[in-house]
């Protein structure tokens, strides 16, 4: 009862009893109605329910995780996307970095929920794009805290993993992707550029104007650079859906380390012309730079006729990339159901880290074997200091400027687009590529 009433009912003065007893039937309905509250912060409408979080965490065990479980590698890797080492690879550097994966007492020495039930909780939403209340009866889970689940696994894998597995090629990873390119018939090719959707459907209604894009709903656009083995090398996630691919790509930092004269140079040699700097392949819309590479809406000889259908056949790589992480993770397939913009963006980075570490444990060779640790082209291969970082020094803003021209050059973009067409009916010709 508030401090109020309490002094009036003590209050000696008050000697009617009638009046004592009206105000104090009053005082009461006040407490009643103030206890009653509105909203899920209300603790009197809150139910307690015993999920029995032990008997979860072990029947989790005792299906995946045990010596002999009851779902084998095969049916792991389906209902996970991913092998049973990594996920336990994972775990163990998500519980070093965050406690919160850590299974604990509470105050009343309770057990909690284990880490293992709270990464299948967080996967499983990322793999299925599932409601958050329909893992409660098998993981013993419940809605607000899976949601709490899959955000802090989200970030937790975004600042552990993206040094690694979300980054721009160094020196050895371009020198592989140029020799792969070389035999292609793309000399200097870095990869496929393109954009993706993501329909946000608890978008606020007052960003609606600036989401809604052209299939008239709210989406946010990320933009990828993926190469021959799917792993994307580049994702700029976060433009409104009303803006296109030639505005997402002034806004994106593609080009940074180019223009800031940092990160490994490109050589190469086409039809005895030297370039200096790398190339992606894109569709129609972006522009004519001289670090895009376009197909020909329609080639008038056997020459451009042959350079389009290869061009359009190595630009699906980005398109086959894009596919594959919607296959893995459906939550980014269908409509996102978070309300927060930092949300959505950690999820989907989330995702590109889980698809590239996939890649990673699962890349095979030519011959269709698995790689060992030892191969050459091992994306573990960064040495012992991390990513390989290549400075040429400081440079002025004159030549930052010269840099920036260089690249949106047209004239070079249409040269480079006429040598890679030589040589590849050169190529053609003899018999090299079919």
């Amino acid at each position: 009862m508030s401090k109020f009433f309490k002094r009036f009912l003590n209050d000696s003065s008050s000697s009617d009893e009638e009046e004592r007893n009206m105000w104090f039937a009053a005082a009461i309905e006040f407490e009643r109605q103030n206890s009653q509250g509105s909203g899920s912060g209300d603790r009197s409408s809150r139910q307690y329910r015993y999920r029995d979080r032990v008997s979860g965490h072990s029947r989790l065990l005792n299906d995946y995780f045990v010596e002999n479980p009851v779902y084998d590698e095969t049916l792991f890797r389906r209902h996970f996307r991913l092998s049973r080492p990594l996920f336990l690879r994972i775990l163990h550097t998500l519980q070093q970095h965050n406690d919160y994966f850590v299974q604990r007492r509470n105050a009343a020495n309770t057990v909690g929920l284990s880490g293992e039930q709270k990464m299948t909780a967080a996967l499983r939403m990322l793999a299925y794009g599932m409601s958050a209340d329909s893992l409660d009866e098998y993981v013993r889970i419940g809605e607000t805290t899976t949601i709490e689940c899959v955000k802090r696994f989200c970030q937790g894998v975004v600042e552990i993993f993206r040094p690694k597995y979300l980054r721009s090629p160094n020196a050895a990873d371009i020198s592989r992707l140029l020799r792969k390119a070389n035999q292609r018939g793309f000399p200097g090719m870095l990869g496929s550029l393109d954009c993706m959707h993501w329909a946000w459907k608890n978008c606020p209604a007052a960003y609606h104007g600036m989401y809604t894009s052209h299939v008239h709903r709210p989406t946010i656009v990320l933009e990828a650079v993926a190469s021959y083995d799917l792993w994307i090398w580049h994702a700029f996630f976060g433009i409104p859906g009303s803006n296109n691919d030639i505005n997402v790509l002034d806004a994106s930092n593609l080009f940074a380390n180019l223009q800031e004269g940092c990160g490994p140079s490109v050589n190469y040699t086409i039809m005895g012309n030297h370039y200096n700097m790398g190339y992606y392949l894109a569709d129609g819309i972006y522009p004519k730079w001289a670090t895009i590479v376009q197909s020909i809406s329609h080639p008038q000889d056997l020459a451009h006729e042959f350079f389009a259908k290869k061009h359009e056949s190595y630009r699906k790589d980005v398109e086959r990339a894009f596919g594959v992480l919607q296959a893995r993770f459906a939550i980014v397939r269908g409509p996102a159901r978070f309300w927060h913009h930092e949300d959505l963006t950690f999820i989907m980075k989330a995702c590109i880290i889980l698809h590239n570490m996939i890649i990673e444990d699962e890349r095979v060779d030519d011959n269709g074997l698995v790689a060992i640790a030892s191969d050459n082209e091992d994306y573990d291969s960064l040495g012992t200091d991390g990513p390989i970082e290549v400075s040429r020094g400081p440079i002025s803003f004159d030549h930052f400027m010269a840099t920036n021209r260089a690249i949106r050059d047209s004239d070079t973009h249409y040269a480079l687009r006429r040598d890679i067409i030589a040589h590849l009916w050169t190529l053609h010709g003899q018999g090299v590529i079919e």
